[in-house]
């Protein structure tokens, strides 16, 4: 059977990724950042970091996974369900994201908050659902499923794997039970004990291995910097970008059209902005800088 809503998300994801692969500025924009978000009132962002990604393969990831769970959810509950739990476990996501890093200099993007909400919210719409992984010969069940991806983002978040918003799944799990819970709760009362038992583990993920860094022990943890110093932090983060984004478009314009197609002064430029962020001079250790970034 088609689903037409998750095919729709699914191929606004992939054009919104695609775009901001060619524009660095764009991405910038879109892209999760408390002190943006606090400071600037950009709220859109808790929803546009959801339709970017780092690269490819976490597109590939994410896209396989919400394709596999959204469409059954949307053929068995409607495009309405499908929609709101996911689109809910996103906002949840970045919510809980904010509240951890209120003071921290962070960044992520990445849909797998809204994809963690449909896979968790799916073990109580689905119960006897299961999901073919290549190479496996068998369907993995959903519930294992689940347990997987917490345990690839836990193990992802400890090696800091890019800007990718790890932590979020952890916000959209639980948004995407109680969403669930709340549309359906005929399901979660035929199996109470189920429902607990699962958004226990869930909470006792955060607990236990804290892969999001609240406790004072854990050799991931920051300090909280005082406002003075969080408003200097967030003002050298700000011009960085900028000069980021201004070094990419001369770069883009010599990828196109030559070296040659710089005037004296956007050559200049070009030198300074590259000296300035990778402490490095010339084109070609600019774009040697550019490319492993």
């Amino acid at each position: 059977m088609m689903a037409p809503a998750t095919i729709i998300v699914l191929v606004v994801t992939a054009l919104a990724s695609f775009y901001a692969f060619q524009r660095p500025d764009i991405r910038e924009k879109w892209i999760f950042n408390p002190q943006a978000i606090l400071a600037h009132k950009e709220f859109y962002r808790m929803i546009t970091c959801g339709l970017i990604h780092a690269d490819w393969v976490h597109f590939a990831f994410n896209a396989f996974s919400f394709y596999s769970f959204a469409r059954s959810i949307e053929i068995n509950y409607g495009a309405k369900t499908m929609l709101l739990i996911y689109g809910s476990s996103m906002v949840g996501g970045s919510v809980l994201s904010l509240i951890i890093h209120r003071h921290h200099e962070y960044r992520a993007l990445g849909a797998s908050g809204g994809v963690c909400g449909l896979i968790f919210a799916s073990i109580f719409l689905l119960p006897r659902s299961s999901i073919t992984v290549f190479p496996l010969p068998i369907g993995v069940p959903a519930y294992l499923y689940a347990v997987l991806f917490l345990a690839g983002s836990f193990v992802a978040h400890r090696r800091g794997t890019g800007n990718i918003g790890h932590d979020a799944h952890l916000g959209g799990a639980i948004v995407g039970l109680l969403v669930a819970a709340a549309m359906y709760p005929a399901l979660i009362f035929a199996a109470p004990w189920m429902f607990a038992g699962v958004l226990a583990l869930v909470i006792l993920w955060v607990l236990i291995f804290d892969p999001l860094h609240l406790a004072s022990w854990d050799f991931g943890s920051k300090e909280v910097p005082a406002a003075g110093e969080r408003l200097r932090r967030y003002q050298e983060n700000s011009e960085r970008n900028k000069k980021m984004a201004e070094l990419d478009g001369l770069l883009d314009k010599v990828a196109d059209n030559g070296i040659q197609s710089l005037s004296n002064a956007q050559r200049k430029k070009l030198e300074q902005l590259s000296q300035e962020l990778y402490g490095r001079s010339g084109t070609a250790n600019a774009g040697l800088n550019r490319s492993n970034k």
